[in-house]
């Protein structure tokens, strides 16, 4: 096995952005959570996902009332119905896990306890940059807590 010099310096490159990939398919530089981009292999390409269910990992949690495809900014707001007492959600585009066209069908890989606790959500908090911060880092926090075998 090799072993890495500590004392030699490493440079790294600068993150892969636009169309590029890092390390894993799909997923953001280097394998990194990004989750404002819509993965590769998702499925979504520019569709209109508004009226798709929404399936968490252990269940679905509503339908899509508004979805955004913004070049490193996109999102779903998600109607709860009665599951969150009528409450949106707003999950970023990166815990889209895939997409069923046939059976309209979103796909996320986050439980609906993660979700439910996620920052909540106000019409005016979708370009909110502060609120964006604060929903990215939760998610990105929250990726690390996932259930083997649905994480990317």
């Amino acid at each position: 096995m090799d072993r890495i010099d500590p004392h030699a310096t490493h440079a790294a490159p600068e993150p892969l952005r636009g169309g590029d990939q890092g390390t894993v398919p799909g997923g953001a530089p280097a394998g990194a959570f990004d989750p404002w981009r819509y993965r590769d292999q998702a499925g979504v390409t520019d569709a209109d996902l508004v009226g798709y269910k929404v399936e968490a990992t252990d269940g679905g949690i509503g339908k899509i009332d508004s979805a955004s495809h913004e070049v490193d900014g996109s999102y779903l707001v998600v109607d709860t119905g009665p599951w969150i007492f009528g409450k949106k959600v707003m999950l970023p585009a990166g815990t889209v896990n895939q997409v069923d066209h046939d059976q309209r069908i979103v796909s996320v890989d986050r439980t609906r306890d993660q979700i439910k606790a996620a920052p909540e959500y106000d019409e005016t908090s979708h370009s909110d940059p502060n609120y964006r911060n604060q929903l990215g880092g939760y998610y990105d926090e929250t990726y690390g807590a996932l259930p083997p075998g649905t994480g990317r």
